[in-house]
């Protein structure tokens, strides 16, 4: 690995790797962070400006929106704007020594400021080189622009949600970027240990709509996977009826998985012969029979109040849980233990909350928190460990 040991990076899974990103919004970041929560040394290259989530509200101080201050964490901010005479070779110095860039420019930008795969390998070899964007860049769609809305339109997650409910509903969170930001991440730690063991340098892209499709696919695929005119989608989870369910003073999730906790659940609520029912006496005969399932559960489900029904489900293994708002979801008890939401004070910022590592390592001394810098803040810093003058990024005069 090229990181040096001797910077922020020298705690951690990833300590000793160099990671640069040039990258904007939630995939790139989001990957990005990842890596340096996991101990390397991430050095965000923005415009002066800085990188536009930045200015998303809500924010205490111009440059530091809610989002970013997670977002950015546990990396280095060094401002350039490539465009200037010097912007390029300072970015170029960087990944001489770095064992990681990742990037969501399109690939037209990255050709136009000659920082695509092939210029820079001829820089540093050895470098892994991540990109990502909406489509794949050898394909007729190469040039289009695409956001997470969109991706969700083209890998068939706002039709999932028209079958269910009847409209083209996006999900509710810029889920395309997040999973493409972890399969960034795990795409680049795959390619260090290639790497690592006598491989070489590559470059690795991400299409956005490629990643969500396939994701979609692992249950979605459905009848398709068998019959060439077999039907996508998976019965169940397409199941209109598919909710929570209504407790006597409440709302739970409850699933009943196995045959066993099938015949537990219909005991429960005093409706023994519903074991028996042939269309649910089997997990595939549940499964065909979803529709129907959900409503006799939603039937007798009112019969318990939810702390009954949670009682009843953790004593016979079935899985349940109560419906959360996510200000509750995160504040529970099990939340606050497992440190999945904590507080922390911020140089600039004051007192806000931390979003928490949820994967255990139990090798991995878990790297103190570095906190969102301010835009620019380490530009002399990193630019003079890699032997580059930074006043050759100041205006003349």
């Amino acid at each position: 690995m090229t990181g040096q040991p001797n910077t922020p990076s020298g705690h951690g899974l990833l300590a000793g790797v160099r990671v640069v990103e040039l990258a904007s919004v939630i995939m790139g970041p989001y990957a990005a962070q990842q890596l340096g929560d996991l101990g390397a040394d991430v050095i965000k290259v923005e415009p002066p400006a800085g990188d536009m989530t930045r200015h998303y509200p809500p924010r205490r101080h111009p440059g530091m929106g809610g989002a970013t201050l997670n977002l950015n964490r546990n990396k280095r901010s060094a401002a350039i704007d490539l465009k200037a005479p010097h912007g390029r070779d300072a970015l170029l110095a960087l990944l001489r020594t770095a064992d990681v860039f990742i990037t969501n420019l399109r690939p037209q930008a990255l050709e136009r400021l000659r920082l695509d795969h092939d210029s820079v390998a001829a820089v540093n070899p050895g470098l892994i080189y991540a990109s990502a964007q909406g489509y794949r860049s050898d394909s007729a769609y190469g040039t289009r622009a695409a956001y997470d809305d969109i991706v969700q339109a083209a890998s068939g997650l706002v039709w999932l949600n028209h079958q269910v409910s009847g409209r083209p509903h996006y999900v509710p969170t810029v889920l395309a970027d997040k999973i493409c930001g972890m399969q960034i991440a795990q795409s680049v730690l795959a390619a260090l240990h290639y790497r690592e063991h006598g491989g070489t340098g590559q470059h690795i892209e991400v299409p956005m709509v490629d990643t969500v499709l396939a994701f979609n696919l692992v249950e979605h695929l459905g009848a398709a996977a068998l019959e060439p005119d077999g039907a996508f989608g998976s019965t169940r989870s397409l199941s209109p009826e598919r909710r929570a369910q209504r407790t006597a003073d409440g709302w739970m999730c409850i699933l009943p998985q196995s045959d066993r906790n099938w015949r537990d659940f219909t005991a429960f609520v005093d409706r023994p012969e519903l074991a028996d029912d042939p269309r649910f006496t089997t997990g595939p005969d549940r499964a065909r029979n979803a529709d129907e399932l959900y409503r006799v559960m939603a039937e007798l489900t009112p019969l318990h109040t939810s702390a009954q029904w949670q009682e009843f489900c953790d004593r016979t293994g079935i899985a349940a849980a109560p419906v959360l708002d996510l200000a509750a979801a995160a504040t529970t008890a099990y939340a606050r233990e497992g440190g999945l939401l904590r507080e922390a004070d911020h140089p600039s910022e004051g007192r806000y909350r931390v979003i928490g590592r949820p994967v255990r390592y139990s090798a991995d001394p878990e790297p103190p928190l570095r906190p969102c810098p301010t835009i620019g803040q380490h530009t002399d810093e990193v630019l003079r460990e890699v032997g580059f003058d930074p006043a050759l990024l100041r205006p003349a005069g």
